[in-house]
């Protein structure tokens, strides 16, 4: 089946939910208080576009290429970003609720998380180098074997990374969220 092509088209509340396959290539598209939750984006690319305001629940990604991608106050739960197309995660972050999402594996160099919710978020043998967490929530998010080089959590809270086992030189942390390094020693700190 062939794909359709979009350029620069602006979707506004638009529900998807009922679509099996959103099937296309979209370029310069924005998509404003659109549904997509439980609908398939499977070998779709979304270059250059942004995601306003949605509902991203359990979308499936398998193959799905994001290329300079901005989602903003977007509702994103359950997503498998392991699952999209090996290099083709370029994506910003802001004030979205990103809970229960994989970013196994995923190479996310510079990528910026701003006021994002991360509950329970599998980072594991992902490279995280260079990103910046600006005043993300990172409760129950696993870090396991993941590059989190030169990356800034000075405003970030909630998580419990294990530095023995991450790649983490020159990565920064603030002196509150220094407790969340010393976790896996199970010690009691005065004034938690």
């Amino acid at each position: 089946m062939e794909q359709a092509y979009f350029e620069d088209e602006t979707f506004n509340g638009k529900d998807f939910s009922k679509v099996d396959y959103l099937r296309g290539d979209f370029e310069g598209c924005t998509f404003i208080g659109c549904n997509f939750s439980n609908s398939h984006f499977n070998h779709n690319l979304f270059s250059e576009c942004k995601f306003i305001d949605c509902n991203i629940s359990m979308v499936k990604l398998s193959k799905t290429t994001f290329r300079d991608v901005e989602f903003k106050g977007c509702k994103m739960l359950g997503l498998n970003f392991d699952d999209c197309d090996k290099y083709g995660v370029s994506v910003s972050f802001e004030e979205c609720i990103l809970n229960h999402a994989s970013f196994f594996q995923r190479i996310l160099k510079k990528t910026i998380f701003k006021d994002t919710q991360l509950h329970e978020v599998d980072f594991s043998q992902a490279d995280l180098s260079h990103c910046i967490f600006n005043n993300c929530d990172f409760l129950g998010a696993s870090f396991d074997n993941t590059n989190i080089e030169k990356a800034d959590f000075t405003t970030s809270f909630n998580y419990s990374i294990d530095l023995d086992n991450n790649k983490h030189k020159k990565a920064k942390f603030s002196m509150p969220g220094i407790i969340g390094l010393l976790d896996k020693y199970d010690i009691d700190i005065e004034g938690k």
